[in-house]
């Protein structure tokens, strides 16, 4: 009895003995310093021929800059000889400017990244330490560029960096905002006129300043002749206010802006008019104010152009579309240009949320011919229909199938065709795009980037070709030129990830499963060590990010040689999954609406349903060892699965997340959630659940958020306090939503958490993580 009691002890003690050596397994600084080489800043620098962006010059040739293993050059490609040349002798000019300024150059090593063709063609123009300069491309002599009508960003801009003005399609004006009021400035004499004399605070002109959006830069729509403005005026009197305040030695500032949230009573409104610029004169556009809102994003500014708004050729009328609150009632109107008066042309219900397309709008007003060719999911799937706007009346469906359209891109009127971007129609992933070209008739549908693989297109402003880009998440992209109807014009770019691999990358293992219903196919990425040893266990962490207007991999289906750092912390002994759940876009509507009116459900069934067919197929995965980290949507995904699944979910950080969307933009949460009178918000918060914390929950937040107000996390630390749970709290005192300068301190903190409490290893103490500018940019950056 005694030798059995010691045999016991002696066991006992080895067993603790054991534990404590594995909670105790030292990572090194080497350790991380591998996990950094997989970072963007890192891996981006050894790939080769990598990104085409095009810069159209005359004749539908466009520029871009090709990056290789020892530098850049610029690159001209002519589609009509179907060639590629260098845009000019990168050794001279860089003897030249060297000589110019006094400092040295070289030719792969130029302190610039973009530059202009002067209209013959016979200078290059480009900008270095603020100066601009130009280039006789026959001397190679190179002096500065004193002609201020030259932009030496490229030909035709039509905003500003900065985005404080918007230029006109002939390049003569610029409208800006003073004094909550439009002024118009002409490029070339400076002369400035004053448009609008009635705005005031809060009912201003162009305004996008609701919710999260501060900015003061004016929102509008030239008309195609640059005679007349499309714009509103934003109505936010009585709106609820916002406060944040900054962290500082003595006394904090405070910020205040207009912010309402889901069920308040007064929200913003925009009363539409149209401007004539030349004589100015505001004319009342004769609707009701509409609610600040769009059919493409939440609200009636998407990347700080007007929405919803497309004029005739001659600027005679205006066609806009007006949305409802909760985004279900769609009103389709045209505006007589000289009068405000307005013709209602059709209106769309729908049951749950209407959107019109992802990355453009999918509506277009036809004057010429009277139609207007309109984006809708009546039939479960996206589409393009054909509407005659004198009537109201469907003329035909133009698309059909089992796919969905996500972008039209180029609507040719003269030969009634359209080409557009749909999904749907690989079969190895749904998420593939490609471009298509169809009859308004709904005739003759034609692929025209047969590849298999994730495309990007670009259509040159001719309209005589376009630059098609197309990979997969582990197949380098390939740019090539076609025209109009699909042929290869010629080969542009191959990328050479040669390098990259060498390094010890890998790609990420592309998968299927069964969503959280056990029938529908959803798809994700899967990120392993570069040495693992499939014999051993390895915890899994799930990076989310639940949407419901995108989601974990949102749409980039494409090659990448980093996504965050999935890569990253897989090399610290983890298996990292991102799996785009259902009630994300990109696929069928009812797919869409899975959540609708209760986004708490965060895709989370299926992120589990998924990790565990994958522990199934891997013997690798540790499903007793389950992290999850998101930001933002992320960030209330993860809380949600730390209280509400505790049993799964071990460790997770949430970052920034608005964790209970009353206290969140009323445009988000209405769209996706309905109406606070038609949805029960209390029940959807993370603080009401808090009090089932098992695991580790690490919470950060930006103490100047604008987007996501830090009460959202501050509700759950209260929670947490009251329930006696213990966690971890990150506050960054004057980060807005994006963490900025402190990006790579979180991501080191997030790094340790996980090795701490999921893997049971010590990181290295406060490890340095810092960014790496690529060297080919070295002198540019230098510059700046």
């Amino acid at each position: 009895m005694n030798m059995k009691k010691i045999l016991l002890a002696t066991g006992a003690l080895a067993a603790a003995l054991s534990a404590f050596s594995q909670q105790t397994t030292q990572l090194s600084a080497a350790d991380y310093d591998r996990a950094a080489s997989m970072m963007s800043w890192n891996t981006g620098a050894l790939v080769d021929h990598g990104s085409v962006v095009p810069n159209w010059i005359s004749g539908d040739r466009f520029w871009f800059r090709d990056m290789n293993a020892h530098g850049y050059e610029f690159i001209l490609v002519d589609p009509v000889k179907k060639t590629l040349s260098a845009c000019f002798d990168h050794g001279k000019l860089a003897a030249a400017l060297s000589a110019a300024t006094g400092k040295t150059y070289e030719g792969l090593m130029l302190p610039f990244q973009t530059i202009s063709f002067s209209p013959d063609g016979k200078y290059v123009r480009f900008e270095v330490e603020h100066k601009r300069w130009k280039c006789d491309l026959q001397t190679y002599e190179v002096t500065e560029n004193t002609d201020s009508a030259n932009r030496p960003w490229g030909e035709g801009p039509r905003r500003r960096v900065g985005q404080e003005v918007v230029i006109s399609p002939d390049g003569t004006k610029e409208v800006y905002i003073k004094d909550y009021n439009l002024w118009v400035r002409n490029t070339q004499t400076k002369e400035v006129t004053q448009l609008t004399n009635d705005g005031v605070k809060d009912l201003g002109y162009a305004t996008d300043n609701a919710g999260w959006k501060t900015g003061d830069g004016p929102v509008l729509r030239w008309s195609p002749d640059s005679k007349k403005i499309a714009t509103f005026r934003q109505d936010q009197r009585g709106v609820s206010d916002m406060y944040l305040v900054t962290t500082n030695v003595g006394k904090p500032e405070l910020k205040t802006w207009k912010y309402p949230f889901p069920g308040d009573k007064i929200i913003p409104t925009i009363q539409r008019v149209i401007i004539n610029v030349d004589t100015p004169k505001v004319i009342n556009i004769q609707v009701d104010p509409d609610p600040h809102r769009a059919t493409l994003s939440d609200d009636i500014s998407s990347s700080g152009t007007f929405d919803d708004v497309d004029w005739s050729p001659d600027g005679t009328q205006l066609a806009f579309v007006s949305t409802s609150r909760d985004h279900k009632i769609e009103k389709v109107r045209i505006a007589d240009a000289a009068t405000g008066a307005v013709q209602e042309v059709f209106t769309e219900t729908v049951p749950t949320q209407y959107e019109s397309g992802w990355g453009s709008i999918n509506w277009k007003y036809l004057a010429a011919s009277k139609e207007i060719i309109w984006f809708s999911e009546r039939d479960n799937w996206g589409h393009l229909y054909l509407y005659d706007a004198s009537t109201g009346k469907l003329k035909n469906q133009i698309t059909k199938g089992n796919w969905v359209v996500t972008r039209m891109v180029e609507v040719d009127e003269k030969k009634r065709q359209i080409y557009f971007i749909a999904v749907g129609n690989q079969v190895e992933n749904p998420y593939f795009a490609q471009l298509y070209r169809i009859g308004f008739d709904g005739s003759h549908l034609t692929l025209l980037t047969p590849e298999p693989g994730n495309h990007q297109v670009v259509i040159a402003p001719g309209k005589t070709c376009f630059v098609d880009t197309y990979s997969k998440p582990d197949v380098p992209p390939v740019t090539v030129l076609r025209d109009m109807n699909g042929k290869l014009l010629t080969n542009v770019e191959k990328a050479d990830i040669s390098r990259l691999v060498a390094s010890g990358w890998k790609p990420p293992t592309s998968f299927s499963v069964k969503a959280g219903d056990g029938t529908t196919d959803i798809y994700g990425l899967m990120f392993t060590p570069t040495h693992m040893d499939s014999t051993k266990k390895y915890p899994i962490i799930d990076y989310i990010y639940p949407g419901p207007q995108g989601g974990s991999i949102g749409g980039n289906w494409g090659f990448a040689a980093s996504r965050g750092d999935n890569q990253a912390l897989a090399e610290l002994g983890f298996v990292v999954v991102a799996i785009e759940g259902t009630s994300n876009p990109l696929r069928s509507k009812s797919f869409h609406d899975m959540s609708y009116g209760n986004m708490a459900i965060n895709t989370l069934p299926d992120q589990i349903a998924g990790i565990r067919q994958l522990s199934g197929r891997f013997s690798f995965i540790d499903t007793t060892k389950v992290g999850i980290w998101g930001h933002s949507g992320g960030g209330f995904a993860t809380a949600d699965a730390m209280f509400r699944f505790p049993d799964f979910f071990k460790v997770g950080i949430a970052e920034s997340g608005n964790h209970d969307n009353r206290n969140y933009e009323d445009d988000w949460g209405e769209r996706y959630d309905g109406l606070a009178a038609n949805s029960d918000y209390n029940a959807q918060a993370n603080e009401n659940y808090a009090k089932n914390l098992k695991g580790h929950l690490m919470l950060a937040h930006g103490f100047m958020d604008n987007n996501v107000p830090p009460s959202n996390t501050l509700l759950v630390v209260d929670a947490l306090i009251k329930a006696n749970k213990d966690f971890d709290l990150v506050i960054f005192p004057n980060s807005p939503h994006g963490y900025g300068p402190y990006s790579n301190y979180m991501a080191r903190r997030r790094w340790d958490y996980f090795v701490k409490y999921l893997a049971s290893m010590t990181p290295p103490k406060e490890y340095e993580l810092s960014n790496k500018p690529d060297p080919r940019n070295a002198a540019i950056q230098m510059d700046r």
